[in-house]
């Protein structure tokens, strides 16, 4: 059985290399839409997939994006250091952020979020199905679990400005780095 949860940020960018020259050579922004599916074999003792407040990791994730630039670490020094000095928020990221680098680079941390979860509330084998961000109403990207095969970076490339971290309840991002397991609750049963 699969399931969905929508997620959403605001968010500018540059995407160099691309034919329109709007995009390639002017900051702008875009209504982000992430579709997160996840499949599993069975289901939970509440009769779900999982719970969607076990994604809370995930909605950290995409609102580290919200409101924030995100910048290609190909940029030139001079563009990175004006971009860190005129804007608090700025994830920078191992990817051009086009839709398809973003549904690359969310499908591969969402998947590593997933394995270093313990799932106690007898969930199934819990596994990403596909990552959608929708940049337009009328277009999107969707990676799936062999587009893998081209991420060229590791999540020590992936690095959020310190306005961002201050916004975490926690920090999750360098437990996901050290491979630290995130444990859910046990579920007291009622029945």
């Amino acid at each position: 059985m699969r399931i969905r949860k929508s997620f959403r940020f605001e968010g500018a960018h540059i995407v160099r290399n691309c034919s329109s020259q709007r995009c390639k050579y002017n900051i702008h922004g875009h209504s982000y839409g992430v579709e997160v599916t996840i499949r599993s074999s069975r289901l939970d003792q509440g009769y779900m997939v999982l719970d969607f407040m076990l994604l809370d990791k995930v909605k950290l994730l995409v609102d580290s994006f919200d409101h924030s630039y995100s910048l290609w670490n190909r940029e030139a020094e001079d563009f990175k250091g004006w971009i860190h000095k005129n804007t608090q928020r700025v994830a920078e990221i191992p990817v051009s952020p086009s839709a398809e680098g973003y549904a690359l680079l969310f499908f591969y941390v969402v998947d590593r979020i997933l394995e270093n979860t313990i799932f106690q509330n007898g969930e199934g084998e819990i596994e990403l199905f596909s990552v959608k961000v929708h940049e337009t109403s009328t277009g999107y990207a969707e990676a799936f679990r062999e587009d893998l095969s081209l991420v060229q970076f590791t999540l020590n490339e992936i690095h959020f400005s310190q306005a961002i971290i201050d916004e975490w309840p926690f920090d999750w991002w360098e437990s996901l780095k050290t491979g630290q397991k995130f444990i859910n609750p046990e579920v007291e049963q009622n029945l």
